[in-house]
């Protein structure tokens, strides 16, 4: 009886002792704009959710409030890989989509023009890094930069939509 009682209470305490060495919880969710776009005349919006430790998947939402962009959105689902100590921070690798849609400019000798009644509306695959610090509290800070290639318009000399770049420094909070 003893030797069971032993066995019984043994056998309790190592898995109590096992469920302490899983994953520990951390805030799975971020909201972040990007601070450089707002001063360049566009409003780009990121949720975030983290996967585990070492990913996220997340979807980005870029719109400018000013006329001198050729970009008229964009929407821009990823994927992160995560390298750093901590959870979901540190140096990242990013594969991601965009959809894109831009104004159409055609050279002219004179320089360039916008051709009003036409816009160009693609998808990209593109790749990307950057880094990203989280506090204790949750705020952080991001930098990242990226390209990619729109896969269905198409291009001659006179138009140089094929590539499209992402990026900024991005400031948001963990929650």
């Amino acid at each position: 009886m003893r030797k069971t009682l032993f066995l019984l209470i043994s056998l309790i305490g190592f898995s109590s002792f096992a469920q302490e060495n899983e994953i520990p919880e951390f805030k799975r969710n971020e909201l972040k704009g990007n601070a450089l776009f707002l001063v360049l005349g566009s409003f780009e919006a990121t949720y975030e959710r983290l996967l585990n430790e070492e990913s996220g998947i997340g979807i980005s939402v870029n719109i400018p409030f000013t006329k001198d962009q050729d970009v008229v959105f964009s929407v821009t689902p990823y994927y992160r890989f995560y390298f750093g100590k901590k959870p979901a921070a540190g140096f990242f690798l990013e594969g991601f989509g965009m959809l894109n849609q831009v104004d159409d400019y055609v050279y002219d000798y004179n320089g360039y023009y916008q051709d009003a009644n036409k816009t160009i509306t693609d998808f990209a695959f593109g790749i990307g890094v950057g880094g990203k610090w989280v506090s204790k509290r949750g705020v952080l800070v991001e930098i990242n930069a990226g390209v990619g290639r729109n896969l269905f318009s198409e291009y001659n000399d006179t138009r140089d939509y094929e590539f499209i770049g992402r990026g900024g420094i991005t400031v948001g909070y963990r929650f």
